[in-house]
């Protein structure tokens, strides 16, 4: 299942999935792939990211950096970018959600909303 949020032209999709292989006792493996792609007439840099991520007892982490994998990726009008990254969870259910921070050429500086989407081991939901 995949979520999506609209900002200002930026469409960011992402899909999550469990990986068995990777977790273990106390810890649950999570990767998950984003999809940003600009809907809108002018082009937007992606400067920074902030993530909440919330596991089954209510804990929130925050992360925040610049960029996504380590690039600042420049997205013009009908483009998109793509990437993937993981998360480790303490819980077999969660949730994460954020923002990107975005640059238009004139300037302008605004928060790309990440829509909130669950970190979820399939039959943790039984």
């Amino acid at each position: 299942m995949s979520s999506t949020a609209v900002t200002a032209g930026i469409r960011v999709t992402v899909e999550c999935r469990h990986i068995p292989e990777r977790s273990r006792a106390g810890s649950w493996f999570f990767a998950y792939a984003v999809r940003i792609a600009n809907e809108g007439s002018s082009p937007a840099t992606l400067l920074r990211r902030h993530w909440v991520i919330t596991d089954a007892n209510g804990r929130e982490e925050h992360v925040e950096g610049p960029g996504v994998v380590g690039m600042q990726p420049t997205i013009a009008p009908g483009q998109t970018h793509e990437y993937s990254s993981f998360c480790p969870l303490p819980s077999p259910l969660g949730s994460m959600r954020g923002s990107y921070q975005m640059l238009r050429p004139d300037g302008t500086l605004f928060e790309a909303a990440i829509p909130e989407f669950a970190l979820a081991v399939p039959d943790a939901l039984n």
